[in-house]
This record gives structure tokens, sequence and C-alpha cells, in this order.
């Protein structure tokens, strides 16, 4: 067994393994100024001394002079008592020496040291949680080098710093010595890496119109909870503080709070280092809204009614750093437009304590003359500077704009290629002339996944994924998908370009290949599908994508009786090329009212250009959603619609047709609709609308456990044949009616994801339809 010898680290207060000092250093210099002051000086004087030569012993792999240079004590040169011993402190400081003695012996000075031995081998003890790999990327020391005492107790407080980053605030680390023959030693890190400190408690003082479960939602930094091994967030990393009372300052500033302050926040480590119980202070202060608003102009000929006229604020709108700055940049946007540069937007304040308003002035103003020198880009080891070039709107030569850099430094974050983004601007070559600098740290953008998922209607399933969001550094991203479930089979790959030709313009190709066996019907469907589409920005909150699709479709190996659906199956394979056009509007984009939300869109689908069928397809969605009673009910509503028409003689098929899966609770994904066919087999239709009432809740337990309550009420149906005519000559009942169903919902967050467990009941319905009490599913989001 090997024992460690001679170098022990103990822990100190900053967590790292710390050296004891060494009292040979200590005895070393008293000597030395002993055996410099006793034999030669005098109680009297006697202060200089000069040797005619200098010697050197105890070296093996040192060399003298390399010895005598750190010395720094020439032949015949008269030095004092205090330059001998700054000869011996330059010695001992260059880290090749166990022990260093100075000890002038008549005209001689003679210097004994013991050499430090080398390193043999660096190797780790006790980690389980952090690999030997990712540890020996910490450590300065290294094999065949000379053994330096102070390098490995910097070795030891980096390793130390990493465990108290991932939370193991206990973690000790000791570096020992073992020593071999040859004057060598290995080093070992002997660590002990403790229990993660958790944050046991997250609580407030001081907060009155936002509970301590709202603003926990707010933090980075979460309570542990039930499922605390595997969430990370929970542990305590006292940088993340920082982080969390920004966002609390952030949080209350975004509805109007405009005095609000984080007076204090502190942590406290339980006893046994393995608990933390965090507490905010803060002072909220009182919510102001916006009061009157004006535009002035301070620059001769420029007219403040244009300016105003492309403002969206309004008397009465809850005060909003981001609704201010979206407005200025409004303006600045107009001046540029008008051919402008250097007009500045300033937001001037006038505070209404007694009606909690802000009074608001626009200033149009004349700028300093600055110009764009150069953009540096420093950090991207992998992404092209192009890539973060791109995300600005100015150019090297161009004016500057403080407002438009910002917004820059956003968008850069925004990219998701970064742990970390700064942009500031510097002086340049000359006054007038700044040079913007990017400094930004990458993080990994892919990942390799593999999974297994379950649901109700399509049972137990195995995924393997792969994506990359950062594609060879150029910003592009591609991801795969391979998915096999108890009765289907998927696959699918997709490719963005997000800057086609340098232009805000986004191209997509994606393709998939999709089997179904029986799964909720009596046929087998395959579908290869490949798309292209193209998309661009209209506004801040909307976009428009065009796409071009085209696919075969084929449906096979039906087994039930339906007349209606034999006569589908026969048409064989068909193939549908068709164009596209999808709009989408959403107002969270630029989060100017963080308590509710609109989101819409629009899909137009035609087919025809070419392939076996003709068709025009509309699809729509809106979803309106607010936070009440303190943003601690979420309400709900949604509504969504499409419709499918038949442009030529081949009329929709089932595997073309609306089922309403998912959209309406309480019934099976092929549960409602007409229906045809001893078995009644459902058949989908031309048309369905679903509106869905929801509203989530907090249910009273504790917040770490991720579980909220949730109500709800679904309307809505499937309808519209082109053939009705049904087995035995039967007409298949097509028409609008309405299901109704209501339930209650749980919502659990997990690590894997946020789960929906819902249990309904149907109660307006058909005979023929069939009902589903309970569901699990991802929680939607949209």
């Amino acid at each position: 067994m090997r024992k460690a010898v001679g170098f022990k680290a103990r822990r100190g207060k900053t967590g790292a393994g710390r050296l004891p000092v060494t009292k040979v250093a200590a005895a070393a210099v008293f000597l030395g100024l002993a055996g410099v002051s006793a034999p030669y000086i005098s109680p009297a004087f006697a202060q200089s001394f000069a040797f005619s030569n200098v010697q050197v012993q105890g070296n093996e792999r040192v060399d003298a002079s390399t010895i005598i240079a750190y010395a720094g004590i020439a032949r015949g040169q008269e030095v004092s008592a205090g330059a001998l011993n700054d000869a011996y402190q330059r010695i001992f400081a260059s880290g090749l020496f166990e022990t260093v003695e100075v000890l002038p012996q008549g005209s001689t000075l003679v210097i004994k040291v013991k050499e430090n031995p080398f390193v043999n081998a660096i190797s780790f003890e006790g980690n389980k949680r952090i690999k030997d790999e990712e540890l020996a990327a910490l450590v300065q020391s290294q094999t065949r080098r000379v053994f330096n005492p102070t390098t490995a107790e910097s070795d030891a407080a980096a390793i130390a710093e990493v465990y108290r980053v991932r939370g193991r605030m206990a973690a000790t680390v000791e570096p020992k010595l073992i020593k071999r023959d040859g004057n060598r030693v290995d080093l070992v890190f002997e660590i002990a890496e403790g229990k993660v400190v958790e944050v046991e408690r997250l609580s407030f003082i001081g907060n009155r119109d936002f509970s301590d479960r709202r603003l926990r939602q707010v933090l980075q930094t979460k309570q542990a909870g039930a499922l605390r091994a595997l969430i990370q967030r929970d542990t305590f990393v006292a940088e993340r503080l920082e982080v969390d009372k920004q966002m609390l300052r952030d949080f209350y500033l975004s509805r109007g709070y405009i005095d609000f302050q984080v007076l204090d926040a502190s942590a406290e480590v339980s006893r046994e280092r393995d608990a933390s119980f965090v507490t905010f202070t803060v002072r909220e202060g009182l919510p102001y809204a916006i009061g009157n608003v004006t535009t002035v102009s301070e620059v001769e000929g420029l007219d403040a009614s244009e300016f105003a006229a492309v403002q969206k604020i309004k008397t009465g709108q809850t005060f909003n750093p981001a609704l201010i700055d979206n407005n200025v940049a409004r303006m600045e946007n107009l001046a540029l437009k008008k051919g402008l540069n250097f007009i500045r937007v300033e937001p001037r304040f006038t505070r209404d304590d007694r009606n909690q308003r802000m009074n608001v002035e626009f200033a149009v103003v004349r700028g300093k003359r600055v110009f764009v020198e150069r953009i540096d880009i420093e950090g991207n080891a992998t992404t092209l500077d192009e890539v973060v070039r791109r995300q600005f709107r100015t150019a090297e030569g161009d004016p500057f704009n403080p407002r438009e850099i910002r917004q820059s430094a956003e968008r850069i974050r925004a990219l998701g290629f970064f742990s970390d983004a700064q942009v500031n601007a510097d002086p340049g070559s000359s006054p007038d002339q700044v040079v913007v600098n990017v400094d930004v740290q990458e993080k990994p953008t892919g990942s390799l996944g593999f999974g297994l998922s379950y649901s109700v209607s399509g049972g137990t399933g195995v995924n393997l994924s792969f994506s990359e969001g950062n594609f060879l550094g150029r910003g592009q991203s591609i991801a795969l998908s391979i998915s096999s479930g108890t009765d289907n089979q998927n696959s699918s790959f997709s490719f963005t370009e997000p800057a086609l030709l340098g232009r805000d313009l986004q191209f997509n190709v994606s393709g998939n290949y999709t089997t179904t066996d029986n799964q909720d019907a009596l046929y087998n469907t395959k579908d290869i599908g490949l798309g292209f589409g193209l998309g661009f920005p209209l506004t801040e909150q909307s976009s428009i994508n065009v796409r071009y699709s085209i696919s075969q479709n084929e449906l096979s190996d039906y087994s039930g009786d339906s007349p209606i659906i034999q006569r589908e199956e026969a048409q064989g394979s068909l193939i549908s090329s068709a164009i596209g056009l999808n709009y989408q509007f959403d107002n969270r984009i630029t989060g100017l009212n963080p308590d509710s939300s609109i989101l819409l869109r629009f899909g137009l689908e035609m087919g025809g250009l070419g392939g076996d069928t003709k068709f025009l397809t509309a699809t729509t969605l809106a979803v309106a959603e607010r936070k009440v009673w303190n943003e601690e009910v979420t309400l709900r509503a949604i509504f969504e619609g499409g419709m499918i028409h038949d442009l030529g003689d081949t009329g929709t098929r089932v595997t073309d047709r609306f089922f309403g899966r998912g959209k309406i609770r309480g019934f099976e994904p092929n549960g409602i609709g007409p229906r045809d066919g001893t078995d009644s087999d459902a058949l989908g239709g031309n048309m369905f609308a679903v509106a869905r009432l929801e509203a989530d809740f907090p249910l009273g337990l504790p917040e770490e456990y991720g579980i909220t309550g949730g109500v709800f009420a679904d309307i809505g149906t499937v309808w519209s044949l082109d053939d009705t005519m049904g087995l035995g000559g039967a007409t298949v009942d097509d028409g609008f009616k309405p299901r109704v169903a209501v339930g209650l919902s749980f919502l659990w967050d997990t690590p894997l994801g946020p789960l929906r467990f819902n249990f309904s009941k149907a109660l307006v319905k058909e005979d023929y339809d069939k009902e589903q009490s309970f569901d699990l599913a991802i929680s939607t989001k949209f």
C-alpha cells in the first residue's frame, strides 16, 4: 500500500487545499542571517561583506551558475546582510528547491540547497462526480517537471472551486506526495466530494403584491424538491444570486414598479454544510402607469408630429422600460428612413406620484457625430465572424447608434451559440470614431438523444435524435430523428439556413418517411415527403413563410368494411405537389406586456402543381393568454380550425382529412366525427373547429415539486365529407354536431418535460363517439 508523506494540505476559508507554512524557510533565514552576523558583525559596525568565491552545494539537476544567477551576488561585490537575505529569497522563490541556506564562510559564500523532487505522476482519488480528464485540465502541475508546493496548492484550490460551483461546498482537496526513488514523487490529490449543498428554502421579505411562489418562478435558483437528484438548479451557487437579483429587478420594472430595490440577498449554510437558506429582502414600491405622452423636436426643420405618429404607447398602459425603448427605436428608425443621421430620441420622465403616473416626453435631438471605425470579434473559436457580424444593422463607417449596438448584443445572445456575449463601444483612433468590441464565449450547440416515449393513444416508443444548432460554425441548424412506436415508425430530417445570401431570409429543407400499422384505424399508411421553405419577417412580431412540398401517400391493407375507405384505398398511391403560405403574429417576441400574450397563425396550401391531387387547405390558430390574481392564475383561450376542399376529381382521402386528434379532450384520438362500417371506422372530416378554455393555478403544494392544477372546457367537432355513401347504401352523418367535454388537469414540470394528466368527462357526444376519460401527454407550449 502506498504511503503519502512529506506534504499535506488543509482546507482554508476558500475551500481549497492549503499548504502549511514550512519551518525550513524561516529556519534558513534565521541561520543564514546568523551565519552572516555571528562571525563577522561586531556590535558597533561591520555592515557589509565581499566574497572572492561562491560555492554551491547539494545541487544535482540545477546548474550552479543558474543558482548563482538567482542569488545575484557577483565575486568581489560588496553586499550587506539584507542583500544576502534578498539573495536567499530569490533562490527560494524560484520554486526549484525544498530548502535553501546562504552561509558566509570567510571570503567564500556557500549556498546549500536541497532540490525539489521531480513529479513522476499526477493522480486523483475520491472523485466520482467529476472525471479525471476534467480535473487534469485544471491543474498546472506537470509530470517530468520540478514539484512546486505553491502550484500544487493552487491546483487544489482550482479543484475545490469547481466542486463549489457545482454546489458541493463541503468538498475538500488535499494534495499529498508519495516518495519514489531518484528524488521523484507522485502527486496525489485526495478529494472528499461531500454532499451537494441544496437550496432548502427560498424566501422573500418585503414583498406585498407578489407572493413568494410567484417570485420563485422568476429566479434561476430553485428550491430542492422531490426530483432533486435530477435538477441542477437547486444547488447553491453564490454567483447565481447576482443573476437572480437582476431577474427580480426586470420582473418588477416590467410591471411598473419603478422604485423597486433588492435591499439584500443573503445565503446561510447549515452546520452540516449540506443545505442553504436563501433570503431576498426587497422593497417593491408602487406600480406606475404611463401618464401624458408628448413629443418635441429640438432639431430645426424636423416636425415632432411625424415622430409621434409612429409611436405605439398610450396613457394608462403599465410603465415598462421595454415599451419606452421600443418606441424610441421606432422614432430613430424613422429618422434613418428619412436619411437623417445622428438624430437621437431622448425619453424624459416626470413623476406624478399622486396619480402613480409617469409622464413621458420624447425629445428629438441632434446627437454627436460619431462613426463606427471597426467591429472586432473575439472568443469565437468555432463560430464564423460573419455569423456574429450579421446580427449588426451597423457596418464599419456607419454613424454610431448606441441603441442599435445594444439591440445587436441582444440578437447575438438570442442565437443560443454563446454562454456569454459582451458588446462594448470603445474609443477609436480619433474622437469621432468608436470601435465595437464583441467578446463571446462559445458553448456546445449539438445534442444526441436516445429516449423512450409513452402516450395513451400511441403506446410506448423508442426515439433517437441528433441536432446541431451551429453546423460548422455557420449558424445553420440540422436535425435528424428516428422513432419507432407500437404502431408507427417515423424518420425525419431538416436543415435551416437562417441568412440566405447574407440577408434576413431563412431557407429550410425537410423530409420525412412515416408508416403506420393500424394505429387507431383498420388500415396502414405510408407517407414520403420533401419540402422547401423561405421565411422572412414582416415586422418585429410577425413573419411569413412560403413553402413548396411534394409527397407520396399510400393507403393499404384496409381490413374493415366501409365502402368509403375501400374506394379511397382503390386509388392506390397518390402524389401531391403543393405550394403553401404561413403567417404568424406573436407579441411575446417584444415582451411589452408580460402578463398577457396573443399568438396568431394562419396557413394556406394549394395542391395541383403537378401530381395526382388538386386541393385547397386552410388552417388557423389563435391563442390568448393572461395572468390574473397577481399572476398566480393563468387563463388561456385557444381557437383552432381547418378546412380542406378538393379541386379535382379524386376527392379527399381519409389520410388527408382532419380528425381532431388531441384537440378535444374526453375522446379518443379518432373518437369523434363521421363514421362508417360495422367497426365504426372514423372517416375524419373536411372541416374541424375547436375552442378550448383553460385555467392553470397552484394547488398549495410546495412549488419545488413543480405540480400545479388546472380546469378546462373543450368544445368542437369534425364534419363534412365529399363521399357520404356508406355501408349498405346508407348516408353517413357528416353534419356539424359540436361535442363538449370538461375536466381537471394536473401539470407536473419534470426535468424530462412538462407532463399533463387530464381527467375528462364528455358532456355532449354522439352515440358512435369513443370516449377517453384519462390521457397523459406532454404539455403543449405554443
